[in-house]
C-alpha cells in the first residue's frame, strides 16, 4: 500500500496511547506527526486525508527503538558505508523497529574510527524519509575486560581511555550515545565522569566488575546496563554481582535479549519480576544475519555460524543474535505473562527516556513523530510508519484504504 499523502487517519483497531489503551478510534497525521489522537470515530472528518481502516483485532503501537543492533539483512554498522546504514534503516521497519542505535564493536581501533565518521556522516545528512531514524551510536566496545571478551576480538581490546573517546566523540560528529565499558579498570572512573558531563549513557557488561565497584561506578554517573546476564558477573549469594546491582539499584536502566537463547524465558521472568517495566528494554544485539538464512557470516572480523535462529562463534560464545523486535515483544510477554501495555514500556518508552527523546518518540501523543506500527491479530507486524511515510507493509488484503 502507497501513502499517498501527508495527511493520514488510521481509524479502528486498539490504539496504545500515551495515558491509555482505546478501543476504537483513530490517529490523524499530518507532515509526519501526530496530530490528533480519539477514542470516537463518531465525528471523524476524513476530508482530504487519506483513511485506512483497521480489521477487528488489529492493534496501533507506538515504533519500537532498539539501543543495541549491529547490523541486519547482510550489512553491519562496521562496514562503515552509506550503503549498509541504508539496508539496517530500511529493512528494521518490516519487525517494527522505527529507529535504532547504529551499534560498532571492539575492532582495530582505526575501524572503528571510520565506522564511526561514517555514522555521524549518515545521521547528519543521508537519512531517508520512510525508513528508521539512526538516533546515534552505541558504542560498544573496546573499553572492556578481556575477561569478559564473548564475541569481542581480544586482540582489540583497550583499558578506558578519555584522551581517545574524546578523539572518538569528534570524529562521530558527537552522535555517540551510549558506551558500553568496564568501569573497574584503569581510566573507567574517569571515562564515566566524562560521559556524565556530556550526557552520554554510560552502561556495562563485557566486565569483572563487583558490585561495590558497580556502586562506584554508579556514583561517577553509570545509568545503564548492556545485554543483561551476557558477559558480566552473576548474582552470587556472597557478591551480588553487576546482575545483582541491575536488580537492586533504581538508577540503572536494564537491556535484555529476550530470546530465549542468550537468556532463558524462566530468567527473564525473574527479571522483569525484579526489575519490572519501569527499568527494563528490549534490545536486538543483532548481527548482520538477521533476515537472512541459515550459514557463515562475519562480525568483527570472526565467523559466525548461525544455525536455527542461534548464531555462535564455536559451540559455546553466542555472538550477537538474529532476534527481531518483534520477535522480542512478543517474546516479553510469553515469557512473563505481561500485558502489551508493558511490552510497549520496554520496547518504545524506555528506550525513548534514556535517550531523552521520549517528546518526540516513544508513545503516541499529539505532535509527536507519526512513527507506528500496526499488528495483526496474532501481533505480527502488518505495516509500520516511520515519521508518517509508510516504511513496510506485508499486503493490503484486509485493510481497507480510501
Amino acid at each position: 500500500m502507497e501513502i499517498i499523502s501527508d495527511k493520514l487517519i488510521i481509524k479502528q483497531g486498539t490504539i496504545y496511547t500515551e495515558e491509555q489503551t482505546l478501543q476504537s478510534g483513530f490517529v490523524q497525521i499530518d507532515d509526519g506527526k501526530i496530530t490528533k489522537v480519539s477514542k470516537s470515530t463518531e465525528h471523524l472528518s476524513s476530508k482530504d486525508y487519506q483513511l485506512i481502516t483497521l480489521p477487528e483485532g488489529y492493534s496501533i503501537i507506538p515504533g519500537m527503538i532498539d539501543l543495541h543492533i549491529h547490523g541486519v539483512n547482510g550489512a553491519d554498522t562496521m562496514d562503515a558505508t552509506r550503503e549498509a546504514l541504508d539496508i539496517m534503516a530500511s529493512t528494521l521497519p518490516k519487525e517494527g523497529t522505527t529507529s535504532f542505535l547504529a551499534t560498532t564493536i571492539t575492532e582495530d581501533i582505526n575501524e572503528i574510527k571510520t565506522s564511526l565518521v561514517n555514522a555521524g556522516e549518515y545521521i547528519n545528512s543521508f537519512q531517508s524519509e520512510g525508513n528508521a531514524e539512526v538516533l546515534g551510536i552505541h558504542l560498544e566496545g573496546p573499553f572492556i575486560h578481556k575477561g569478559k571478551a564473548g564475541a569481542q576480538p581480544v586482540q582489540h581490546i583497550a583499558d578506558p581511555d578519555t584522551q581517545l573517546f574524546k578523539q572518538l566523540e569528534s570524529l562521530s560528529n558527537h552522535h555517540i550515545k551510549l558506551v558500553t565499558l568496564a568501569p573497574e579498570l584503569p581510566g573507567g572512573s574517569e571515562l564515566v565522569d566524562y560521559l556524565k558531563n556530556k550526557n552520554i549513557i554510560s552502561s556495562i557488561a563485557h566486565s569483572e566488575a563487583s558490585y561495590s565497584q558497580v556502586l562506584e561506578a554508579i556514583d561517577h554517573g553509570l545509568t545503564h546496563v548492556t545485554h543483561l546476564f551476557n558477559q558480566m558477573t552473576g548474582l552470587h549469594h556472597r557478591d551480588p554481582g553487576i546482575v545483582g546491582s541491575a536488580f537492586l539499584r533504581d538508577e540503572l536502566m536494564v537491556e535484555i535479549i529476550a530470546d530465549g537463547i542468550h537468556v532463558s524465558p524462566e530468567i527473564v521472568k525473574v527479571a522483569y519480576k525484579q526489575i519490572t517495566d519501569e527499568r527494563m528494554m528490549l534490545i536486538t544485539d543483532a548481527m548482520r544475519a538477521k533476515w537472512l538464512e541459515d550459514g557463515s557470516y562475519d562480525l568483527g572480523g570472526q565467523m559466525v555460524t548461525v544455525t536455527n535462529g542461534k548464531a555462535l562463534l564455536d559451540e559455546n560464545t553466542l555472538a550477537g543474535s538474529v532476534l527481531k523486535m518483534i520477535d522480542a515483544f512478543k517474546n516479553i510477554q510469553t515469557f512473563t505473562g505481561c500485558s502489551m501495555e508493558s511490552a510497549i514500556k520496554m520496547a518504545c518508552e524506555n528506550p525513548a527516556k534514556q535517550l531523552n527523546v521520549f517528546d518526540r518518540k516513544g508513545s503516541i501523543a499529539n505532535g509527536k513523530d507519526a512513527d507506528l506500527v500496526i499488528l495483526d491479530e496474532n501481533k505480527d507486524v502488518y505495516m509500520t510508519i516511520c515519521k508518517g511515510k509508510i516504511a513496510f507493509a506485508r499486503g493490503d488484503d484486509n485493510l481497507e484504504n480510501h
